[in-house]
């Protein structure tokens, strides 16, 4: 009887346990299928679920088997337990761009979760539930980010939707940004994938609706004439004031200085249009790229041509012509016959940012030294181009940001007209000097004191277009033979690989730019290949420079939204008539009849070689800063807050500025000879490489003293040694030549005009 007493009150806690633990167990009713769904309820279900949308769109729904109802109800009864049922908050992975949940939320199953039911009762069965709900939440977010990772993998790999096979992305990922909409709050993560546009269902891009002209556009001749001529005026520092550096410091003449103006208009207008039908066929101005003028001075300040007075403005000319031509017939081989397409695995962000910006950087020792000699024009044209590209670029005047588009050729004008009244009020007379008399043969102490002045200041200094002929034609060798020397050589040939680096970073952003996916590697060696022609073309004619991509394009297309390929092809229509055409407004009829000889050059060179040195110092400080810039913004298409980014960065840069300075303390005499802003551009005849060949001294003590070089050099070694992932390293993206044959766009924007395919198919079957 006791011993059945016993049982039966041990049956009875048991059942009293039981129904304690029953009774705390949430009541699960029967299934009743639904027939509506709401889509808010679905989106909340999502959300308290912690389900998140990867990179195609599709929501993750891969839910384990093993959990069953009752198991749900107790994680549901703890959340209520615990005052919410919200799920965690979402992080951002920078690294793959993916959502992942706090990690201060995540807690680790407790191994000896299983005793607490002998220790605590009801509340370690509770406990040890609860502790296999969290083990399996844990599980499940391994698993969900491991699903993630492949997917990443995928895509990085080129089997994915978004891949273009060649193991990158199409396009990259540029950044992850939560934006909060209605109806979402901040789990919902939107990542945009194409900054740039959204990708369609077979590849093709949308152009962005802020886009005014996009590359194939072509609304009529009035349109296209407007924006060809803004696209060049926007340009215009870059074009003509090269020249007023160089030619004053080979002892050119005003006349000299409009013939090589006129020149390099038109060699900027030929090769421009070249580049548009054979080259990349990208909207890119080509024309005397800042590249090719810290060699051009390298070689102008060689010490043999110090002491040279008969025809020395020729012989340094011809000189710069022959290095010109070779260091481009390199390039053009190494783009006609694709090995830039090798070339371009080692080209990447890293490299081109710091490349470029060194660029602009080299000519820190010209810039405001140069700009100070007349800080009263100088000052004035620095602030008032700031103001209207930085404080007025919002402000639109019938429809056009004319302040943002225009800011250097409106500053220049408003300047050189402020510089005109001063020269015409008297600021600049000084008794008993004469602006025409040549510093060298003024005999007064008085006058030698205010010869520097006068010439950097005043606008009426310049004779040029007093004797200038309304029409003159440059034609090729118009300053004779070229002479061919194996250190000058050298050295442009070296450069014409940093000119074909900037080329690349160049390419690629301008499609971006204009909505295109980035070229094909074998279009980009086409590209390069036709710079080489070009720059052959430029070293024919004599414009003292090689041709180039300019730089600034990616700001222009920028800022004027116009990316038209045919706009830009009618620009350079007139950069060739206005080389040897006058506007005949700007001259009085007395000059016409005068002037109606055969001497000398087009009158629109003239004109702009009287524009005052310092006034041309102080926009060119403008320039090279945007060229700095733009430079840096390669960054963007990397992880720029990684160390190793940063650091190749700086490195690059401080070497590249660091390393010259070396090399450039070693001409002591020259510091007595030559202007204070041409000494670090004088190395080459007294650096502290002696190998016993003076043509190798003077190219490596040259090549050394350029911060471009040096730059490049560190850059180079470094992003291709330091390991990287390619998403850290930011590798640029090429599409594929299966991509150019079955996009139609792609091939519309990349391909050789129809008749030139004829052409060069007859030509094959010919040879065949």
């Amino acid at each position: 009887m006791e011993t059945g007493s016993s049982s039966d009150s041990r049956d009875k806690q048991k059942t009293l346990k039981g129904s304690d633990i029953d009774s705390m167990m949430p009541q699960i009713g029967p299934f009743v299928p639904r027939t509506e769904h709401n889509p808010r309820e679905l989106r909340s279900w999502a959300k308290k679920t912690g389900f998140v949308s990867d990179f195609s769109g599709e929501t993750t729904t891969d839910v384990s088997g093993k959990f069953d109802s009752a198991g749900l109800d107790v994680q549901r009864s703890h959340e209520h337990s615990r005052g919410g049922g919200s799920s965690p908050k979402i992080e951002i992975d920078p690294v793959l761009g993916r959502t992942k949940p706090n990690r201060g939320s995540e807690i680790e199953l407790d191994a000896e979760a299983g005793h607490g039911v002998r220790r605590n009762g009801n509340a370690g069965v509770l406990g040890f539930r609860e502790g296999i709900v969290r083990g399996e939440n844990e599980r499940r977010r391994v698993r969900d980010e491991a699903v993630l990772e492949d997917k990443v993998d995928e895509r990085l790999n080129g089997s994915g939707p978004s891949g273009n096979g060649n193991g990158v992305p199409v396009p990259s990922v540029n950044s992850v940004e939560p934006k909060k909409e209605e109806g979402k709050d901040e789990r919902d993560v939107q990542i945009d994938m194409y900054p740039g546009g959204e990708e369609t269902a077979d590849g093709g891009w949308h152009r962005q609706p802020e886009l005014r002209f996009g590359l194939r556009d072509n609304r009529g001749w009035v349109p296209v004439i407007y924006y060809g001529l803004q696209h060049f005026l926007s340009l215009a520092g870059s074009l003509i004031f090269i020249p007023l550096i160089i030619v004053p410091a080979m002892g050119g003449t005003d006349k000299d200085t409009a013939t090589v103006i006129s020149t390099m208009l038109l060699v900027t207008g030929v090769t421009t249009t070249l580049q548009s039908y054979f080259g990349t066929r990208l909207p890119l101005v080509q024309g005397s790229s800042f590249v090719y003028l810290a060699p051009a001075l390298v070689i102008i300040n060689a010490r043999e041509y110090r002491n040279l007075s008969e025809h020395k403005f020729r012989h340094i000319m011809r000189e710069l012509q022959g290095a010109i031509i070779v260091g481009s017939i390199f390039q053009s081989i190494l783009g006609f016959t694709g090995l830039m397409s090798l070339f371009l695995r080692l080209i990447n962000p890293v490299v081109v940012a710091p490349t470029v910006a060194a660029i602009g950087l080299a000519f820190f020792s010209y810039g405001f030294p140069q700009a100070g000699s007349c800080v009263e024009i100088s000052i004035p044209q620095i602030l008032l181009v700031l103001i209207f590209a930085l404080y007025l670029r919002g402000i639109s005047v019938f429809g056009h940001h004319l302040f943002r588009i225009y800011a250097v050729p409106l500053s220049v004008m408003i300047i050189w007209a402020y510089a005109f009244f001063l020269t015409a009020g008297g600021a600049y007379n000084y008794k008993g000097c004469s602006p025409d008399i040549p510093s060298s043969n003024i005999l007064s102490d008085a006058c030698i004191k205010h010869a520097y002045t006068m010439k950097h200041c005043r606008t009426d200094v310049s004779n040029a277009w007093r004797t200038a002929a309304w029409v003159r034609i440059p034609y090729p060798l118009q300053w004779g033979i070229p002479i061919f020397h194996l250190r000058t050589s050298l050295i442009m040939i070296i450069v014409s690989l940093v000119a074909s680096v900037d080329s690349v970073g160049t390419y690629h952003t301008a499609s971006l730019l204009v909505n295109s996916k980035p070229p094909t590697p074998r279009i980009v060696s086409r590209g390069i290949g036709m710079e080489g022609f070009c720059s052959i073309l430029a070293g024919l004619w004599g414009s003292g420079t090689g041709s180039s991509t300019l730089t600034e394009n990616v700001h222009t297309i920028s800022i004027t939204k116009v990316a038209s390929r045919r706009a830009v092809q009618l620009g350079a229509v007139f950069m060739i008539v206005f080389s040897f055409v006058v506007v005949m407004s700007l001259v009085s009829i007395d000059w016409i009849t005068s002037d109606l000889g055969f001497d000398t050059f087009g009158k629109v060179g003239a004109i702009l070689a009287s524009i005052p040195q310092a006034l041309a110092a102080s926009i060119l400080c403008f320039m090279w800063a945007l060229i700095v810039a733009i430079g840096l913004s390669n960054l963007q298409y990397t992880q720029s807050a990684s160390f190793r980014n940063i650091m190749i960065v700086g490195a690059s840069l401080f070497l590249g500025l660091s390393i010259p300075a070396y090399f450039q303390q070693y001409h002591p005499e020259t510091s007595l000879i030559l202007p204070s802003y041409f000494v670090p551009f004088a190395a080459a005849s007294n650096g502290p490489v002696h190998t016993g060949s003076k043509q190798l001294d003077f190219a490596i003590n040259a090549l050394m003293s350029m911060n471009m070089v040096v730059t490049l050099l560190v850059a180079f070694i470094l992003d291709n040694t330091v390991p990287g992932s390619r998403q850290e390293r930011g590798v640029y993206i090429w599409s594929r030549a299966e991509d150019l044959a079955s996009d139609p766009s792609l091939q519309a924007d990349y391909s050789l005009p129809r008749k030139v395919c004829r052409c060069f198919c007859r030509a094959r079957r010919l040879g065949a």
